[in-house]
């Protein structure tokens, strides 16, 4: 999760296990308007098996998405849309889910938004990125038709804009949502955890780490300048952060 930082010093952020594993989240963000219920991102869900669940530690005993969605008074059949940052399984996961023999959409009358060219990178993977890309988190969502391509950053709706970024993987979308003077960055891999702030600390799971580099420094600097709250995925602690700057890099202001 830190790359190329040396163990001693992110494990004073998010300690590991005997494994060498870190806690980690799966935080989706529940937008709701009049005439509109938005999901972005549904984790990792429930089709894997005991020896997926045992590599990656996956523990979902306190709540699943469902729960999540019923304590705040929502079922999967009233959520119109899903937006999908990208398709690594512990984002899309939740997408599809088993009825019977069939893998199906989760959630019955929404249309699921997905970046056009990320789909095809999804489909077509890198022998690097194959193992993150399992085509039955996605593939479903086509053949039900509820599948909407999205062609670069955009406004999907009414204060909400996905902003296109290419360090993590090819054409993740990253969600902007403003209201009433206030902006929220549901920030993905980009920002997983507040220890990822500061520059230099980037996945190595990235494609391409020096355009994550850059794109932290354009994006940060704005949420820095502009007072933007940031959604965090993954940080098994911290929901949001603010960001201010600290001389040349980052650092992340708890809320």
């Amino acid at each position: 999760m830190f790359g190329v930082v040396p163990k001693p010093l992110w494990e004073r952020k998010i300690p590991a296990d005997e494994r060498n594993r870190i806690p980690l989240a799966m935080r989706c963000l529940l937008l709701t308007s009049a005439d509109r219920t938005i999901l972005v991102d549904v984790g990792i869900g429930g089709k894997f098996d005991s020896k997926f669940a045992d590599i990656y530690g996956v523990d979902s005993t306190d709540s699943t998405l469902r729960d999540a969605l019923a304590s705040a008074g929502v079922q999967p059949e009233d959520v119109t849309d899903v937006v999908l940052t990208h398709l690594h399984f512990d984002h899309c996961g939740g997408a599809t889910s088993w009825n019977g023999s069939d893998l199906v959409p989760t959630f019955p009358s929404a249309t699921y938004h997905v970046q056009e060219e990320h789909w095809r990178w999804a489909c077509d993977p890198n022998p690097r990125e194959r193992a993150s890309f399992l085509k039955e988190n996605f593939l479903p969502l086509e053949v039900a038709g509820q599948l909407n391509r999205v062609q670069g950053g955009t406004d999907l709706f009414e204060g909400v804009e996905v902003v296109v970024v290419n360090g993590h993987t090819r054409a993740m979308q990253l969600v902007k949502v403003a209201d009433e003077g206030t902006t929220l960055l549901y920030a993905a891999d980009l920002v997983p955890t507040a220890a990822h702030v500061p520059l230099p600390w980037i996945m190595a799971y990235d494609v391409e780490p020096l355009r994550t580099l850059e794109e932290k420094e354009r994006i940060l600097g704005q949420a820095a300048d502009e007072g933007w709250t940031l959604v965090l995925e993954h940080d098994p602690q911290h929901a949001a952060i603010r960001i201010e700057r600290d001389g040349s890099s980052f650092r992340a202001v708890l809320e």
